[in-house]
């Protein structure tokens, strides 16, 4: 992740004022709520590194994976669909995203797994909840949804010893035509890029192909997060841009396990980071969609490791 625009910076657009003092002022539809406390996990689930201590162990973990690797990835995986099929399922005017959290990390824990963002680099909660213009990383709260939004449900856990990571976005309740076009479009992003991977093909045909499909509908394609690899460790040095970067050359090997998660917004694709240091947001306030798999290279193409299990929004 690089760096973001604060509320101290100074304004992306020239006035050389604070961000907070210019462009910063109306822009928000969202805003902070109360955050409960973390919460636990029973003792007889195996802990990853941050459990206690908030910093992952890290390590130069190979990007392709042994069989053994794969097939716990895959029953992992499995388990993320699922549950982010559940909670997805929960989302309705009224519900807050405090309650989609418990929902996710009771599912979790009553299936023996570890919800993988609790304390990762001090994350408070189990799940990420991302609302219209949150790009990622939201934190859930005591704040309620509301009828016409779009939220985003990031489900990470970690069972075996691996990780499956998925996401998508959903409509609270009846939503606005332009907001269910950026949501289909987001999908068909993510559907495109996953369809040119391929054992010896390079990386930026996946952020090439995202980027046209967005950019021919008029939208914007996040820059600041990226997909990245994924196994025994939640974030490896694997990195997946969304648009396409010429330098980016090195090749998909068959065994190599990532994450696609194209973040595609109605306007500015650049990001500002709330004070609480995780919550990225539009800079000009506009809707944000995101989907995500985990996924492998196999000998003809790919398998998805957290295949989705909710409605296709096409």
């Amino acid at each position: 992740m690089v760096a973001t625009i604060k509320s101290n910076d100074v304004c992306y657009c020239g006035s050389g004022k604070k961000f907070k003092r210019c462009h910063k002022r109306a822009y928000d539809s969202v805003r902070p709520a109360e955050v409960g406390a973390m919460r636990t996990v029973p003792g007889h689930i195996p802990r990853p590194s941050w459990a206690d201590s908030g910093q992952p162990e890290q390590w130069d973990e190979p990007r392709v994976k042994s069989p053994e690797i794969l097939e716990a990835m895959r029953r992992t995986g499995a388990l993320a669909a699922d549950i982010l099929a559940e909670v997805g399922a929960a989302v309705a005017p009224g519900v807050t995203t405090d309650q989609l959290d418990a929902l996710a990390h009771e599912l979790a824990v009553k299936n023996d797994a570890y919800p993988s963002p609790l304390n990762y680099r001090g994350f408070p909660k189990s799940l990420c909840t991302s609302i219209n213009e949150v790009i990622c990383h939201g934190i859930p709260d005591s704040r309620a949804l509301n009828d016409g939004e779009i939220v985003n449900l990031d489900v990470t856990v970690w069972r075996e010893g691996v990780h499956g990571d998925t996401n998508a976005t959903f409509a609270v309740g009846q939503i606005e035509q332009r907001s269910a076009d950026l949501i289909r479009v987001t999908k068909e992003c993510l559907d495109l890029a996953v369809a040119q991977v391929a054992p010896g093909r390079p990386f930026n045909e996946l952020g090439r192909a995202i980027e046209t499909h967005a950019e021919a509908h008029g939208y914007g394609v996040v820059r600041e997060f990226v997909g990245h690899g994924i196994g025994e460790q939640f974030h490896t040095d694997l990195q997946i841009p969304h648009y396409y970067n010429p330098n980016m050359t090195d090749l998909m090997e068959e065994g190599m396990t990532f994450t696609i998660e194209p973040m595609i917004t109605l306007g500015a694709w650049r990001s500002r980071l709330w004070d609480d240091e995780w919550t990225a947001v539009t800079i000009d306030g506009s809707r944000t969609a995101q989907f995500e798999y985990t996924m492998v290279v196999t000998a003809d193409g790919v398998e998805l490791l957290t295949p989705p299990q909710y409605p296709d929004p096409r």
